[in-house]
């Protein structure tokens, strides 16, 4: 049989987008709330494409990134586009506890503030020196070596299914010395190679953050790297490539509600459907009755209602 066709136009279709997005945005605010409230979040940044209407082209814009590790809850935060120092001012101007990033120089302001503990990602360096590998084997190889000795070093606590406690002293006897080592290579073979090469490049970017790589071995419950938190942009990056681009600012920032919501749905194992459908269905529960804690509607909680009923 033939499927019956519903044709509709894309002003409906964004309608519903605007209204949906604006039906989110108070439980948005709590997901923001509570990932900010946790003591150890990951952040990072991806690129959006915006239309610009006055210069009638698209532009790049940028969309933030926070990650809750422990709980694995996730929102976006969508600012004008901007990826500049004075969004990382407001959005992080109240947190207390760890934060987990890239090498970008936004988040040094972090490193004097008092009851912020910036660390950083190991897999960023991997990277640069993978890239460095045509142009210097030789050293690319033995820094993904070392690099590569501390991955093995989670692996076994991760085959050993060891706790934070036991984790953090495995890393303090088998991590730490061969970071120890690893630093005094840097110093060592910076002055050798050309500075404004990719060898030299990833030397250099390895050493300046260097205080900040070495800190997850403290404390069992920090990751090695910010890949977790990487894959909460996965969804952006396909979707770029299906929508394409952003109408305004405002889409922009409805988008960001929604792919907050459907991150923490990815993160849960949530159906997003079916998340949705108890969302709607739910939330004008709490449009006068404020006892209630929107938290309530979101999907890790969600989850734990289906599991009861199961």
């Amino acid at each position: 049989m033939p499927m019956n066709c519903v044709s509709m136009t894309s002003s409906t279709i964004n309608g519903w987008f605007q209204d949906v997005a604006d039906l989110m945005r108070p439980t948005w605010y709590r997901l923001k709330e509570l990932v900010l409230g946790s003591d150890y979040i990951q952040s990072d940044e991806t690129t959006i494409p915006i239309i610009n209407n006055e210069k009638h082209q698209t532009i790049k814009g940028y969309i933030w990134m926070i990650r809750a590790v422990i709980s694995e809850l996730v929102f976006f935060h969508y600012d004008h586009g901007s990826r500049a120092q004075k969004v990382a001012l407001e959005l992080f101007k109240d947190y207390q506890g760890v934060i987990q990033t890239d090498g970008y120089a936004v988040y040094d302001i972090y490193e004097n503030k008092k009851g912020v503990l910036p660390i950083g990602c190991w897999a960023h360096c991997r990277r640069h020196f993978e890239d460095s590998l045509k142009e210097d084997k030789a050293r690319a190889t033995y820094a993904l070596e070392q690099i590569g000795l501390l991955y093995d070093v989670e692996r076994r606590a991760d085959l050993e299914n060891l706790s934070f406690e036991e984790r953090a002293e495995l890393r303090s006897r088998l991590s730490y010395p061969i970071m120890v080592a690893f630093e005094k290579w840097l110093v060592n073979e910076y002055p050798r190679v050309l500075p404004k090469g990719r060898i030299g490049k990833a030397i250099r970017y390895t050493y300046n953050i260097y205080h900040k790589l070495t800190r997850y071995h403290l404390d069992g419950r920090l990751k090695i790297d910010n890949n977790l938190g990487e894959n909460a942009l996965r969804g952006i990056a396909l979707g770029r490539k299906n929508w394409l681009f952003c109408g305004n600012h405002e889409a922009a920032e409805n988008a960001a509600i929604i792919y907050s919501m459907m991150g923490c749905c990815k993160a849960h194992q949530v159906n997003f459907r079916d998340w949705m459908v108890f969302f709607l269905n739910n939330v004008h529960y709490y449009d006068n009755d404020y006892s209630k804690d929107l938290a309530e509607l979101l999907p890790h909680n969600f989850k734990k209602i289906q599991t009861s009923l199961n």
